[in-house]
């Protein structure tokens, strides 16, 4: 018989480690439980890593910039359209607010963030849309006050919308869009206590618009007088003495300025009441030599109600051909004394780089959303110059196209929407003075085309980035992952109102400025010398 040989030691080569494991059952136990360690380790390794909300997501896929942006002698710019893989590479749309997504387990997510809204009186607001044929002298406002504020739908049988989404949006319809935006805003309370600040839903631009025009001041007057008085009366303005309150007045600041009581001094005087000082008043044109407004964007055609809607736009901006290398939409202001508009025409017309949109008293291509929405689009830069005011619509419906806007005067935008729009300006914008077009100094087109490409590309790409929050969302609906012009502008107020009370507990109040210098203040934080100050030298007519 042959006698198998004895186990060797090498069979129990774990004994000494394993103290009573004396088997190959041990060893095989053993081995597993190192290897649900290590699996149990990566796994949980995992689970901790950053989720991939807004915060965390690399700025390319925010801001895809696509690299065929590129102007050529032909011209065309932009001659693909947006790839499967662009689209690809957007990032999922997360279906959690970004407000909920830093909160920490069992806090609020809305501290420092609530809003409480007073139920005013309805003539202050509703009654004003029941009664929406006296809105205005020449323009039929029920129907842009319909559909929530954003007017009628918009068909796309010209190509130039995304199927849905798209309004014929009046530019004075602010007061009614953001006031139902504020019905679904998620952090508002009934307990004033709690608020960061206290919104006042008083259509002020709809009231002044019904008496602009041949009636006397103290009708013009009545309403905001009225309004005032009763919110003084509140427990809540006591609080702060107004400085936490704030308002829409959807038109141009001037509107709201009357100096005397002139029968022949245009507007009414709401932000000169004294009471009125104290609060934020937002407008879509702000005064550079006052404290108390502040500006907030036009409203555009496009009013998306899901992130996709804007993803899905922002991919189609990128991709576009962009055929001129400028344009202009508008028309000449001979009643202006020193108005370039003149200069910017005659460079339109005689370059053959160059898209000229005319405007003028009669029927116009630039009352059709479609004939000005495809200029833009098929443009590289559109100019906007001073027209009866500082400020243009033409600014925001241009950049939703993806088309880089020029400026001419820092009031057209740069002190006017700091809230919306970088401090940077050279990140989006071009600058060209008016004085330098006025005496003849600079060529439009030499100027521009003196951009390097590389430069171009970069600030489309923040134009194209920014269209979210320069564009007011269907107030009916919700954006989960952006940020809209509303969202961008109430943040504005709350850390306006913290900053005050920070300074109130402080005893540190900055009154008593000089409010002829507010715009550095919003601008730089710091009154100075500055070298747009030959721009603000004087009120603006």
């Amino acid at each position: 018989m042959i006698r198998r040989p004895p186990p060797t030691r090498a069979i129990h080569g774990y004994e000494k480690f394993n103290g009573n494991c004396r088997n190959r059952f041990c060893f095989i136990i053993s081995i597993s439980s190192i290897f649900w360690f290590l699996l149990f380790f990566f796994h949980s390794t995992t689970l901790t890593a950053p989720k991939n909300d807004i915060r965390s997501i690399p700025d390319k896929y925010l801001n895809l910039a696509s690299q065929r942006d590129v102007y050529t002698e032909q011209p065309h710019i932009d001659n693909q359209s947006p790839t499967s893989q662009d689209i690809q590479t957007q990032p999922p749309i997360n279906q959690t607010p970004i407000i909920d997504n830093w909160a920490a387990p069992n806090s609020d997510p809305c501290s420092d963030q609530y809003i409480y809204v007073h139920d005013l009186p309805s003539r202050f607001n509703e009654d004003m849309l029941k009664d929406c044929k006296k809105l205005s002298l020449w323009t039929d406002m029920c129907r842009f006050t319909s559909n929530a504020g954003l007017g009628p739908t918009l068909d796309n049988k010209d190509g130039v919308f995304s199927n849905k989404g798209w309004f014929a949006t009046n530019q004075f319809a602010v007061d009614v869009i953001f006031n139902n935006r504020m019905k679904k805003y998620k952090c508002l309370t009934n307990d004033s206590s709690k608020a960061s600040a206290i919104f006042l839903p008083f259509y002020a631009g709809l009231d002044i618009s019904r008496y602009l025009w041949g009636f006397n001041t103290t009708v013009r007057d009545s309403a905001s007088i009225d309004l005032i008085k009763w919110a003084a009366e509140q427990p809540e303005w006591q609080i702060m003495g107004g400085m936490d309150h704030f308002l829409v007045a959807g038109r141009i600041t001037w509107d709201f300025r009357r100096q005397t009581d002139q029968e022949n001094e245009w507007g009414n005087k709401l932000m000169l009441l004294p009471e009125a000082k104290n609060m934020t008043m937002l407008v879509i044109e702000s005064s550079p030599w006052d404290g108390n407004d502040r500006g907030i964007p036009y409203p555009t055609y496009f009013h998306p109600s899901n992130d996709n809607q804007i993803i899905q736009w922002q991919n189609r901006m990128r991709g576009l051909r962009r055929r001129w290398l400028f344009a202009f939409a508008g028309g000449l202001r001979t009643n202006i004394p020193g108005s370039i508009r003149g200069q910017i025409i005659e460079q339109c017309r005689s370059s053959k780089r160059g898209k000229l949109l005319e405007c003028d008293a009669g029927a116009s291509k630039c009352h059709s959303p479609s004939s000005v929405m495809k200029i833009f689009q098929r443009s590289v830069f559109c100019l906007q110059p001073q027209g009866d005011s500082y400020t243009r619509r033409s600014t925001f419906d241009s950049m939703l196209a993806g088309c880089i806007p020029v400026f001419f005067h820092p009031g057209s935008a740069y002190v006017q929407y700091t809230w919306h729009l970088p401090r940077n300006y050279t990140r989006y914008s071009v600058f060209i003075p008016e004085g330098d077009v006025r005496e003849g100094k600079v060529s439009v087109e030499k100027r521009l085309l003196e951009i390097p490409i590389s430069e171009v590309k970069e600030m489309r790409r923040n134009v194209i980035g920014m269209i979210p929050r320069l564009i007011y969302a269907d107030p009916r609906s919700r954006l989960e992952r952006f940020e809209d012009a509303f969202d961008v502008a109430v943040k504005g107020v709350i850390e306006k109102v913290r900053r005050l009370k920070k300074e109130m507990r402080g005893g540190i109040l900055k009154v008593g400025f000089e409010e002829e210098m507010s715009w550095k203040y919003d601008l730089v934080g710091r009154v100075g010398d500055h070298e747009w100050d030959h721009f603000f030298s004087k009120p603006k007519d």
